[in-house]
């Protein structure tokens, strides 16, 4: 009976983290498809954003492809066979969280620079980003597989019989939180020595608010929810374990859609983009109307010279003015 609620029990919580998952992954794919799509929105700033987007994107690919070998006939969990792709999928699934807090590190020192001021190319370091971001997670994962491989070769790679190895993983996702916290200090500081500048500098720093807001948010959420569950004991009641196993997987499946959501979807320059193009599509919509309209007048009048601008304003109006670009050289 407890084997068959037990079995009930990681059979609900599959599903709901594979739910998880599926909104994180498409909604991920949106936003990366939104960034890519529309030119306006090419700059350094959003490239970051599409790099965390993809580090999210594998984690709940490999997700999906760690449950299609282990759990193939939705029976049998297949991990006692100690299959060799297992082994390697939960690798690159662990490599892609490592990425998920590198990027967040990137985008709290990112911030750090615009409110900073520190002058040095974004362009010319993105590169550098790039490589670091995805390099060193690659070199930490590696060491962390020849540790298992030679202390602890055991199953999927699961188990935790040698804590030291798993602190392999954590040591790095904890110095990217601690790192994160001080550049948000450091941010703190400036915006209140901001605070006694002249008004068009505040009003200039104010542009950055809502990203400074956003990603405060996800490194404290991140941050919090990795400290709480990375420290659970090894040994603890099976009551505590399922409550802790289902929570740690409901934040961890639906991370995705929450970065979406706020460097994407409630982005003001993304709202913008999308209001500018269905103006020029109603636009375009309403011109054959127009041009019809006025060729009749110019045949009856004989003059064309009274001619008016269908457009409601400016191209320049028409621009991201008044939201953050990366157009300053740091």
């Amino acid at each position: 009976m407890q084997s068959s609620d037990s079995h009930l029990y990681f059979s609900y919580v599959k599903t709901m983290y594979t739910v998880g998952y599926t909104i994180s992954l498409i909604s991920l794919i949106i936003a990366i498809t939104i960034f890519c799509v529309f030119r306006k929105l090419h700059c350094t700033r959003n490239y970051i954003h599409i790099q965390l987007f993809i580090s999210f994107s594998l984690r709940a690919i490999f997700i999906f492809i760690r449950d299609a070998l282990l759990f193939t006939d939705e029976e049998i969990y297949h991990c006692d066979h100690y299959p060799a792709p297992c082994k390697v999928v939960l690798m690159f699934s662990n490599y892609s969280i490592l990425a998920n807090y590198s990027w967040l590190l990137v985008e709290g020192h990112f911030l750090y620079t615009l409110v900073n001021r520190s002058f040095f190319s974004l362009k010319k370091h993105l590169a550098w980003y790039i490589v670091l971001s995805w390099g060193l997670p690659l070199i930490v994962i590696i060491s962390w597989g020849c540790a298992k491989y030679f202390y602890e070769d055991e199953g999927c790679w699961e188990t935790r019989r040698h804590e030291w190895i798993w602190w392999i993983l954590r040591v790095p996702v904890l110095l990217t939180i601690s790192m994160n916290l001080i550049f948000f200090m450091g941010i703190l500081r400036i915006l209140v020595s901001k605070l006694r500048m002249p008004d068009a500098q505040r009003n200039e720093l104010s542009q950055y608010k809502r990203l400074i807001k956003s990603t405060f948010f996800l490194v404290a959420l991140f941050g919090v929810h990795y400290i709480l569950f990375v420290f659970l004991p090894v040994e603890v009641s099976s009551s505590m374990f399922k409550i802790w196993t289902f929570v740690e997987l409901a934040l961890s499946s639906t991370q995705g859609f929450v970065v979406a959501v706020l460097y994407c979807f409630v982005n003001g320059e993304v709202q913008h983009e999308f209001q500018r193009r269905w103006r020029r599509w109603k636009l375009t919509q309403h011109l054959p109307s127009r041009r019809s309209q006025r060729h009749g007048s110019i045949s009856h009048s004989g003059t064309p010279h009274t001619q008016v601008s269908l457009l409601p304003c400016s191209p320049g109006s028409l621009s991201t003015s008044g939201l953050p670009v990366d157009t300053v050289e740091m």
